[in-house]
């Protein structure tokens, strides 16, 4: 794959996506409430810590994520359905499945996996959507 093709402007869109979902999907509008629960993370844990480097190295991975899943689509033939088919494959083939694996032998409950695994679903078929529309 031919790394100068790819779109670099699409792929931060598509990492900033992942965090806008992430966002949302982590508060208490949406999951947020049961994944503490499910987690064990009190409030005053969660605002405890460096924020900086927290949501830098969080920034880092999804720009990762979207690099990747941009390698895989960089072929001239990817559509914004591809693009969206095959985030969803990664999200919930790969990621969805290996969460839930390592979720068992952890003894996670089912909500916590389905949470994570959800999100994570749906931010690379968003990324995937965003990448392959922007060819």
């Amino acid at each position: 794959m031919d790394i100068s093709k790819l779109n670099w402007a699409a792929i931060i869109v598509a990492t900033l996506s992942g965090f806008i979902i992430g966002g949302l999907w982590y508060s208490k509008i949406l999951f947020g409430a049961t994944w503490m629960r499910e987690t064990g993370i009190t409030e005053e844990q969660a605002k405890q810590g460096n924020k900086g480097k927290l949501f830098g190295l969080a920034f880092l991975w999804t720009l990762v994520m979207a690099f990747n899943l941009a390698m895989f689509l960089n072929d001239a033939k990817t559509t914004a359905s591809w693009g969206a088919t095959a985030g969803f494959l990664a999200g919930f083939g790969w990621v969805a499945m290996g969460l839930f694996i390592t979720g068992l032998f952890e003894k996670r409950s089912t909500a916590y996996m389905l949470i994570n695994a959800g999100y994570l679903t749906v931010a690379l078929t968003v990324m995937g959507l965003i990448i392959g529309a922007w060819r």
